[in-house]
């Protein structure tokens, strides 16, 4: 990850205690995070764990049952019109007219954050050009595609360049080429020295943009770092042995387990086995192995991922972060 010039040690976005009651339940409790200038900050966690409910409450749309939280100096309870006029916020679902093009769109929110036509309208080619909404300008939003409207929803909250951007799970149901787009314009929107704030359900995401990733359990932070921080907590790199089926899996363990430390994923026919010592110990591994021949399907040394950080860190599957966003923050 490249080291953007406008990072500074300032801190634009400070929670200390924030905690968040619906009722008996505790959406939120004793968050704490600081977020400097020109970062990317990442939450991740499983449905329903706060994550939403985070960013509801620094946009200004949930006030907090306890705490506190300023952006850019900014408390998010007594300075709440301070906030928004450094905060833009896109939320998981398109907050567009269905009976306007996509075009359309963005001409109203230039003309209602206070532009007139003539600077609207270049405005608006720029953020279509950036987008790449040309070839469906002129549609109707309601005769686009989930992806293409996503797209048209992120330029309208690009229309004033906030100081800070927080994009909640920005790219949920976009295809690759949408979601490569948007990655390359938060890319360029750090390095312009928007700070980005963002929930997703993608750990690859998190990994390819975050400067910090917090994991988010039961509206609790269980554990915080940049991706190779918390990739490191985990444990060294492994050797994992990918057997053929269900029998040759058996039979694998029962080879190396007198000499190996094993972990099984069943579910996956596969032994993993600490390799501290790289190459060395995948050729110790592979030639414990090499007598069973046909049973073993593969054999790589592997460094640790996200994936496997979410999974040791929270007792959840990173599956369970993917599934349908609409569960997120029912109580909301």
């Amino acid at each position: 990850m490249t080291t953007n010039p406008l990072h500074t040690d300032e801190l634009v976005v400070v929670t200390q205690g924030l905690t968040k009651h619906f009722g008996d339940f505790v959406a939120v409790a004793d968050f704490d995070l600081e977020v400097t200038a020109g970062s990317i900050v990442a939450l991740l966690g499983p449905n329903g764990a706060g994550k939403t409910t985070i960013v509801r409450m620094l946009a200004t749309l949930t006030e907090p049952t306890q705490g506190k939280a300023t952006v850019c100096g900014y408390d998010v309870v007594r300075n709440a019109d301070a906030v928004r006029s450094v905060l833009s916020l896109t939320g998981q679902f398109a907050a567009l007219e269905d009976n306007l093009t996509a075009q359309e769109n963005l001409l109203l929110m230039a003309r209602l954050r206070g532009y007139s036509r003539g600077p609207a309208r270049r405005i608006v080619e720029g953020l279509i050009d950036r987008f790449d909404i040309g070839e469906f300008r002129d549609k109707l939003i309601k005769s686009v595609s989930g992806g293409q409207r996503r797209r048209v929803d992120l330029a309208a909250s690009l229309v004033v360049q906030p100081r800070i951007l927080v994009l909640d799970e920005p790219t949920t149901g976009l295809d690759p080429r949408s979601r490569q787009v948007v990655w390359s314009t938060i890319r360029d929107l750090v390095a312009r020295g928007v700070t980005l704030f963002l929930t997703t359900q993608y750990l690859e995401e998190a990994d390819a943009l975050a400067d910090h990733i917090v994991l988010i359990d039961h509206g609790r932070a269980t554990a915080a770092g940049t991706p190779n921080e918390l990739k490191a907590r985990i444990g060294d790199q492994r050797v994992d042995v990918i057997a053929v089926d269900a029998t040759g899996l058996d039979k694998l363990i029962d080879s190396l387990s007198a000499n190996f430390e094993l972990a099984i994923a069943r579910e996956r026919r596969m032994v993993s086995i600490p390799a501290p010592n790289d190459l060395a110990d995948l050729n110790l591994v592979t030639a414990a192995v090499s007598g069973l021949g046909s049973l073993v399907d593969e054999i790589a040394l592997r460094r640790p991922t996200l994936d496997d950080a979410f999974l040791a860190l929270t007792g959840q599957s990173p599956d369970t972060v993917r599934a349908s966003s609409d569960v997120e923050e029912a109580q909301v």
